[in-house]
């Protein structure tokens, strides 16, 4: 049924809550899992200037290696998890837009489930910061099962 499972991760523990998830059904149907996280440009421009934006869009980080530094930190934790069970991975990290390059990472990939963390956040706080799970639930037609994961 699954063959290609994403798992899109920012490091954070909602994200690493989700991995169980996703490893378990890869280990249940043999798929492959993909780890992905993306550089949120939209939210580092505030403290960026436009060329290192540039730069980092086109994966050259200079004095933004610690950002490359928590992408590998975050994609390498789903691919030692993985490892433990004998679970293909594939690593992969760009910058943009997370919902967009999901998205086209899920095309380019013939990815069949989405495995993501959520806040389980609504109402007013939602609709302020934004949910990177929800656009993505919009952003694609494959399967996405979201782990809900209390923030209180």
């Amino acid at each position: 049924m699954y063959t290609q499972i994403l798992v899109p991760t920012d490091g954070s523990e909602t994200a690493e809550a989700a991995v169980d998830h996703a490893l378990d059904l890869a280990d249940q149907y043999g798929a492959t899992v993909h780890a992905l996280y993306v550089v949120d440009t939209d939210s580092m421009s505030l403290t960026l200037g436009g060329e290192q934006l540039d730069r980092i869009e086109q994966g050259q980080y200079g004095e933004m290696e610690e950002v490359r530094e928590h992408a590998d930190r975050a994609t390498g934790y789903v691919t030692d998890r993985a490892r433990e069970r004998d679970l293909e991975t594939v690593e992969h990290v760009s910058a943009g837009k997370p919902h967009s390059l999901i998205a086209n990472y899920i095309e380019d990939n013939d990815i069949d489930l989405v495995v993501m963390g959520s806040h389980g956040r609504s109402g007013i706080r939602r609709a302020l910061l934004g949910s990177v799970t929800e656009r993505t639930l919009r952003s694609t037609h494959v399967p996405v099962l979201v782990v809900d994961v209390e923030n209180d």
